[in-house]
């Protein structure tokens, strides 16, 4: 048996997907099945059920599989010490990425990094939240970006930072003239909003909820381009990342309008399996994005800072 059988196999328990495998390993799904069958003539046993509508490990593949997380979390210590010990910093870095940091704030840091590093290749996919933490656990990626990040026992959290939330609004809107405005001046407004099942969403509901403000949510997007669409023809007001709308902002296509006494911030973290074997390459990409973030680790993140009177 080659190590490459067993990362198959793992990716393959993992994912619960033939197709994922293979693309997380660069194979076709008819080569992960040989492998398989590989893997099932070695030891003499069937590994997957097939009798539901989605396969599931039986108690000998249940088996081979724990052994195999642990000989492969061997197999990549190993290769990260070698690394270090060689201070050769190469491989590649897979990245799943909410939109907004992805395409808006990622672009430099990788720059950065690929000077520094040329011998890594990065790659990044653009996802919602919750599919970012579905691509960890599931080894589509190695590292994770995303806002408002959950605990739990399956991910190592390492906040990077925090992003501004502004207010945004078509110039057309009558309160687009308005050098600040209250927040009180947002009830009844018309919203446009990140779709209700997005961290971002439930977070700025709750600022709301918290100052007692009413707004008339007329649409919902889990898109932040179609969010802007729809402020630019005045359909209503928004609260979007900064850096996802400087652009039209200076364009004059989008107003950003200033809340007297207070800052929405949200804070920004980078998941991995806590598992997982960090290589040299994703120690320092971490590092770098961390580093960019300028995050003080004895400072916690709020939502709503308070500006002084």
């Amino acid at each position: 048996m080659h190590i490459e059988n067993f990362k198959v196999f793992a990716d393959l328990a993992a994912s619960k997907s033939f197709s994922q495998s293979a693309r997380i390993n660069g194979i076709t799904q008819s080569a992960v099945s040989q492998q398989l069958r590989s893997l099932e003539n070695h030891f003499k046993v069937q590994v997957l059920d097939h009798s539901r509508k989605q396969f599931h490990l039986t108690c000998e593949g249940e088996k081979i599989y724990e052994s195999i997380k642990k000989i492969l979390h061997e197999y990549n210590q190993l290769t990260s010490d070698l690394r270090e010990m060689t201070k050769l910093v190469d491989g590649t870095v897979n990245i799943s990425s909410i939109y907004s940091v992805g395409i808006h704030e990622l672009p430099e840091i990788v720059k950065k990094f690929l000077i520094d590093y040329p011998a890594v290749n990065i790659r990044i996919a653009y996802r919602r939240s919750d599919m970012v933490v579905e691509d960890v656990l599931h080894h589509s990626a190695d590292l994770g970006l995303l806002a408002y990040p959950e605990k739990t026992r399956s991910l190592e959290i390492l906040p990077f930072g925090q992003d501004s939330l502004v207010l945004i609004c078509s110039p057309q809107h009558p309160l687009a003239s308005s050098e600040e405005i209250p927040i009180s001046a947002l009830d009844g407004q018309n919203f446009i909003s990140f779709t209700h099942d997005m961290p971002t969403c439930r977070a700025i509901e709750q600022i709301f909820q918290n100052e007692n403000i009413k707004l008339n949510n007329i649409k919902e997007f889990d898109n932040i381009e179609t969010i802007k669409h729809a402020v630019e023809i005045n359909a209503g007001l928004a609260i979007v990342p900064a850096a996802t709308v400087r652009q039209e902002i200076a364009q004059g296509n989008l107003v950003q309008l200033r809340l007297s006494n207070c800052q929405i911030n949200r804070p920004l973290a980078i998941i991995h399996r806590r598992s997982f074997v960090l290589t040299p390459a994703m120690r320092k990409f971490i590092q770098l994005l961390t580093d960019f973030g300028n995050h003080d680790e004895n400072t916690e993140f709020s939502t709503l800072t308070q500006q002084p009177q």
